[in-house]
């Protein structure tokens, strides 16, 4: 199977259209998981880039594991992002534009755990309290969570 970094070696930094997958971890509380990336510091929902051959399911919940050393019961879909909102530089320079596949789910089990490379911390948050340091590409799924949990 052929991995985004395997490619990247190929490619180099080009823009790439890239599909995704995260999830919408909320707590009996309604507040949301969010891990604080190992590459630029800002907060995100557990998640990650599709190896290839992979499902979005499968892709999901082992992205989730890798960084949060939980597992993911049931996962519904919430929505999917795409277009300039979903556009990303990396630190070191590689550009993609997200196709993100966006689960929610209130089913988990596991103690949360950060591997230290890719995510740096975590903590469940009030959707008022988000901190500022966001990655923007996730800041559609707050917005929508939010007003999705209005109408819930």
């Amino acid at each position: 199977m052929v991995n985004i970094l395997e490619l990247r070696k190929v490619v180099g930094n080009v823009p790439l259209t890239v599909c995704a997958a995260g999830v919408l971890i909320l707590d009996d509380q309604n507040r949301v998981l969010l891990i604080k990336r190992g590459d630029d510091g800002n907060w995100c929902i557990p998640g990650g880039v599709m190896d290839t051959g992979e499902s979005v399911y499968e892709s999901t919940k082992r992205e989730v594991f890798e960084e949060t050393n939980m597992t993911l019961n049931q996962m519904d879909l919430f929505n999917v992002y795409s277009g300039q909102e979903q556009h990303h530089i990396y630190p070191n320079g590689d550009e993609v534009y997200f196709v993100n596949i966006v689960f929610i789910t209130k089913s988990f089990s596991g103690m949360v755990q950060t591997d230290g490379i890719e995510s740096k911390d975590f903590r469940f948050f009030e959707l008022k309290q988000i901190p500022l340091d966001l990655s923007p590409t996730n800041k559609p799924f707050l917005e929508d969570l939010g007003l999705y949990l209005e109408g819930n």
